[in-house]
């Protein structure tokens, strides 16, 4: 049984925001200092990636284990209570999620994903993959002459 009224819970779970977290503050701190410009949770692209390099069309998005849904089969099981609001709430944002990305690939961006634990704990492996991607889409916009 929840302990809030139905108000209280809503106000609750609207505070809860979705930008400046942890994980993208270290990614986008490690991509700064590498010398990369981009925008953060930029509102002109669907979805609102958590960071975008506009000229590249290149979207990242820094997803939380819990709200999207990591090991989903497996996790699942861990809830004990609320099933029947948590199970659709994850499995609706882990479709929003592909939602997200067919629209922007249909758009022409290069869609990147990372699970908060794999920021946290391999930071540059992730900047690596950011940069590899960025540089291949510069020579694509430069040999299609865009």
């Amino acid at each position: 049984m929840d302990r809030h009224t139905p108000e209280q819970r809503r106000r609750n779970m609207q505070a809860v925001r979705n930008k400046d977290s942890q994980i993208e503050k270290a990614l986008r701190g490690a991509l700064w200092r590498k010398g990369y410009r981009y925008r953060k949770n930029c509102a002109g692209v669907y979805g609102k990636p958590d960071i975008v390099f506009t000229k590249q069309k290149t979207a990242v998005f820094c997803d939380s284990e819990f709200w999207h849904g990591y090991d989903w089969e497996n996790r699942k099981e861990d809830f004990k209570s609320r099933l029947d609001f948590w199970i659709p709430k994850i499995e609706r944002n882990m479709e929003r999620d592909r939602e997200v990305n067919a629209k922007l690939e249909a758009e022409g961006y290069l869609v990147l994903r990372f699970w908060g634990k794999r920021i946290k704990n391999e930071l540059d492996a992730v900047v690596g993959e950011i940069e590899r991607a960025l540089e291949s889409r510069e020579k694509g916009r430069s040999v299609s002459g865009l």
